[in-house]
């Protein structure tokens, strides 16, 4: 079965959760499954290596993931208005996968999680679509005719779907953010599968 790769970064549980959602929307759309993964996180000091199993939540991703999946939601917490150098770390690491043209033509999509309102998501959104651009992948977004996009008053984007998690970073996702990372769950699937080819 096709999967979606949900790649994420989650500092303090608020991207996580998104991505949860997203892999909800996913899991609704026939033929295709979520596989959520992590990165681990980067240290300042040189000879410092992580484990290669985290001790809670997602595995961490592999380059095989990441090529081989149908579909790509890739997710950050907001650093500055961008996103956060782990997942930026991972990346720097596909050019091999740029080369093979691993990822040309796969749909894609954006989610962040920001401590305020006016934090920076939209910029952190458009900071992760840059290498998926190279990468070759389809973009998505969320599209007006999810009505939530139009009246949330905390998460949400036409780039992506968004979370606004309290300068605390404990505000939980609310009933708009909730629906909208399962929209964009499944706006992802539904493309993917109608992306593959057809033997």
């Amino acid at each position: 079965m096709s999967y979606i790769l949900i790649l994420y970064y989650s500092r303090h549980g608020a991207t996580a959760a998104m991505a949860h959602q997203i892999a909800r929307g996913v899991e609704e759309v026939t033929g295709v499954e979520a596989r959520l993964r992590t990165v681990p996180a980067v240290s300042t000091v040189c000879e410092a290596t992580a484990d290669s199993v985290p001790a809670s939540g997602a595995p961490y991703a592999t380059i095989e993931d990441l090529r081989d999946c149908a579909g790509l939601a890739l997710g950050s917490p907001t650093r500055f208005g961008n996103m956060a150098a782990p997942l930026k770390y991972f990346l720097d690491g596909t050019s091999q996968l740029w080369l093979s043209g691993g990822l040309t033509g796969k749909p894609a999509a954006v989610f962040t999680s920001t401590g305020t309102l006016h934090g920076g998501q939209e910029s952190t959104l458009l900071s992760m679509m840059l290498p998926l651009l190279h990468h070759g992948m389809l973009l998505l977004g969320l599209p007006y005719s999810e009505s939530d996009l139009v009246h949330t008053t905390t998460g949400g984007a036409p780039y992506g779907a968004t979370h606004v998690a309290g300068s605390d970073a404990n505000r939980p996702l609310s009933d708009e953010e909730r629906r909208l990372c399962q929209a964009l769950g499944r706006r992802l699937a539904k493309t993917a599968r109608a992306l593959a080819p057809h033997g």
